[in-house]
């Protein structure tokens, strides 16, 4: 089993996590600032598509990241975490940086896609399968690294693209924020063929495949620049 087929095994529900096991009020300054990034980006949008956790992390859940908005960009959809940073009260001792420091985003094209519930969704367990890579093993992902898997299925939720991993860049969409939590950068995953990844090896050689992309916007149908 390939490190993606776990990803269809994540189902994520439709509600916001921001549910309260005391009477006392949440506190989501961190959320709320992503929010207000997204919007300056995609004014209008405030009640974008949103797939919520049904069990939190911290409750024994399965699944790291509290919710995943997707904001519609034209002929692609923009998908941003919540949870990878402190989206509610400040707990650690680094003031400078907000949690882990970047939140996970993903820009998926309309175009082509057969079933775009399915897809969107198991974009939704990517993210998930990733930030459980950092929440349970440590991993720390940066621009211009790459996650390379081994397996040849595509990512896409029916396995036919020929896109079989990532490589990750700052992304030029969003802005780093400064929240009362600390500083939020947005770190975009971009799908890339096994061809593709076997060709790197540092953080030059995936800024070097990212500028023969010339595209940040993951197509599942876009064939192989090498």
């Amino acid at each position: 089993m390939g490190l993606f087929d776990i990803f269809k095994k994540n189902k994520v529900a439709d509600t916001k996590a921001q549910e309260t096991t005391s009477a006392e009020e949440v506190v989501t300054v961190g959320w709320d600032a992503i929010e207000k990034e997204f919007l300056r980006v995609y004014p209008g949008q405030e009640n974008p598509k949103h797939y919520g956790t049904i069990i939190k992390w911290i409750m024994g859940g399965k699944d790291p990241l509290d919710g995943i908005s997707v904001y519609d960009g034209g002929d692609y959809w923009h998908f941003v975490s919540f949870g990878q940073t402190e989206i509610y009260d400040k707990e650690s001792e680094n003031k400078e940086i907000s949690g882990y420091g970047y939140e996970l985003t993903f820009k998926l094209k309309k175009e082509g896609l057969e079933d775009e519930e399915a897809e969107i969704r198991n974009v939704c367990g990517i993210l998930q399968m990733v930030a459980r890579l950092t929440f349970t093993k440590g991993e720390i992902f940066a621009p211009d690294e790459f996650l390379y898997t081994g397996q040849t299925q595509g990512i896409d939720a029916y396995q036919k693209s020929d896109l079989t991993g990532f490589i990750c860049i700052k992304d030029p969409t969003v802005e780093t924020i400064d929240t009362p939590n600390g500083r939020v950068e947005f770190l975009e995953l971009v799908g890339m063929t096994d061809a593709e990844l076997k060709t790197l090896s540092d953080r030059a050689s995936v800024a070097e495949i990212y500028k023969k992309i010339g595209s940040d916007v993951t197509d599942y149908r876009r064939a192989s620049v090498v």
